[in-house]
């Protein structure tokens, strides 16, 4: 549920409501906008049956919230959030694009492959120095000593740096290094691992599951938050369907499905979506054109030798031509980014 304050309702109005329903033993989440104010109450609302908070003074109205999912709801926020990684915001008017290995192999190749996505306009560096794979066998990334390029790599660029993590322990490593935590399809689900993001102040990357629906989605976003860390961005991958011409399936109603129903950004990964690099700009235009806050792109100095996700990996020089085509797509869209031309 959620209380709606008037628009002359006073800070004493608005605390005297928060103790009241805190009082009930619910918690609340207080998001402030030019012209409204609403409280969002969690936990049991059965309990406010002590108060009627309908006669307190200030208020407006209260709003029944029938989904599980409540920090990451639109209902829950005045406004679209915008998560400020380095110094870039997703969510706002620029569009974001984050770029780079899929795995960092080794320093040289992570430091010329961010110096090329940089030249190109990308905001943000990503590289993989934890690899779940499907196989054992297959390059496994190089932990720490990975996070150790990147961060080199920033000091460099001035990129921004996003790194999966697969566990609690590589996430007390990654903070040392990283503006950005990506938590993969694989692990969308892994709740120890949501909360643990979740205690740190550090944004998240958080990838949609191979199968997962949009409200088990959104759940995991909740996961995160309702530890204490509110700087979340959803980022669509593809799922797993019956076609099999792609690597996955992208879901581009999934971009205005969650603008209808959350204040978190999303972007989309429309390299892990098709698997298939002749795809990727095409899939990148539409979701742009569909509403996304950003993309996320693998681009590789020498795709034909990369150790993991080589075939649908863009060269530098690809990601570059794409990214000055989607210059006008992204005025068209009334959005604006930083292309270098």
């Amino acid at each position: 549920m959620i209380v709606v304050m008037r628009h002359d309702a006073t800070e004493d109005n608005v605390k005297n409501v928060i103790q009241a329903i805190e009082y009930c033993g619910l918690t609340t989440h207080l998001s402030k906008g030019s012209e409204i104010t609403i409280i969002g109450v969690i936990g049991d609302k059965s309990k406010l049956s002590k108060v009627n908070l309908e006669l307190f003074s200030g208020v407006d109205k209260l709003v029944p919230v029938t989904e599980s999912y409540k920090l990451s709801n639109k209902k829950f926020h005045v406004g679209p959030s915008i998560i400020k990684v380095g110094n870039c915001e997703i969510g706002g008017k620029e569009i974001v694009i984050m770029a780079g290995p899929c795995a960092v192999e080794s320093r040289e190749q992570l430091l010329e492959s961010a110096r090329a996505v940089k030249k190109a306009g990308a905001q943000i560096l990503r590289g993989g120095a934890y690899k779940p794979r499907t196989s054992p066998y297959a390059f496994q990334g190089l932990e720490e000593e990975g996070l150790k390029y990147m961060a080199e790599a920033r000091e460099e660029t001035g990129l921004a740096i996003v790194c999966e993590v697969t566990s609690i322990h590589a996430v007390e490593t990654a903070a040392k290094y990283v503006d950005m935590m990506q938590i993969g399809a694989r692990n969308m689900q892994n709740f120890q691992l949501l909360k643990e993001v979740g205690k740190t102040n550090i944004p998240v990357l958080l990838k949609r599951g191979l199968c997962a629906t949009i409200e088990e989605w959104l759940n995991a976003a909740e996961y995160i938050m309702s530890e204490g860390n509110p700087n979340v961005v959803l980022c669509e991958r593809g799922i797993r369907t019956y076609e099999t011409a792609t690597r996955n399936t992208l879901d581009i109603s999934a971009v205005p499905v969650i603008k209808s129903k959350s204040h978190l950004p999303i972007i989309v990964d429309p390299s892990h979506a098709a698997g298939i690099r002749s795809l990727v700009p095409s899939l990148s235009k539409a979701s742009i054109a569909a509403g996304a806050d950003g993309l996320m792109i693998e681009v590789h100095p020498n795709p034909s030798c990369a150790l993991s996700d080589g075939p649908q990996s863009l060269n530098p020089e690809d990601f570059s031509k794409l990214c000055s085509e989607l210059k006008s797509l992204i005025k068209i869209m009334g959005r604006s980014f930083n292309c270098h031309e």
